[in-house]
């Protein structure tokens, strides 16, 4: 992809990772904790709160490599540093995922099928450890042409951006 052509489609981009991360996944929190008793909700909420930790690190890294397209100064060292801590820190919290979802089915009077929350429940731990591993080994995400074709042409998946990056030690 071209270098103007990967300005563009960052600028819309992360401002739309951003809303995910600071608007839309916090919201949907919001709506479980006030709607259901917590006793009920914390698989769930745990897995809210790891794809919104998760997702916060996705758009810091988006605006980051729109930074660096349009060479706007950051730090460097600071941010790959960050970055290599925030995927250990996704790493105990992917891992912790079994218990609290123990820790939710032995809850007093909590069921499989309360209010069908036990398939959002798993629904949101899954799709957290997807963003991990979209942003942090392969590209999951296929939403244009150009990755399309390369999944046809390579008959594999794109090794991650912040994967590159990390390894390369330049954003």
């Amino acid at each position: 992809m071209r270098k103007q052509d990967l300005i563009k489609r960052l600028s819309t981009y992360y401002p739309m990772e951003k809303l995910h991360a600071f608007f839309t996944f916090p919201a949907m929190t919001l709506y479980f904790v006030y709607t259901y008793a917590f006793h009920e909700i914390i698989f769930l909420v745990y897995g809210l709160l790891v794809c919104i930790f998760i997702l916060i690190q996705g758009q810091h890294y988006w605006k980051l490599k729109l930074y660096s397209l349009t060479n706007r100064p950051f730090d460097q060292k600071r941010n790959i540093h960050l970055f290599q801590q925030a995927k250990k820190i996704n790493m105990v919290l992917i891992g912790c995922i079994p218990v609290v979802f123990i820790l939710q089915w032995y809850q007093p009077g909590w069921t499989f099928r309360q209010n069908n929350l036990f398939a959002w429940s798993v629904g949101m731990n899954v799709f957290a450890v997807l963003e991990h591993i979209n942003y942090y080994h392969v590209q999951l995400m296929v939403d244009n042409k150009a990755d399309l074709n390369y999944i046809l042409r390579n008959k594999q998946l794109k090794t991650a951006s912040l994967k590159k990056d990390l390894v390369e030690q330049k954003i």
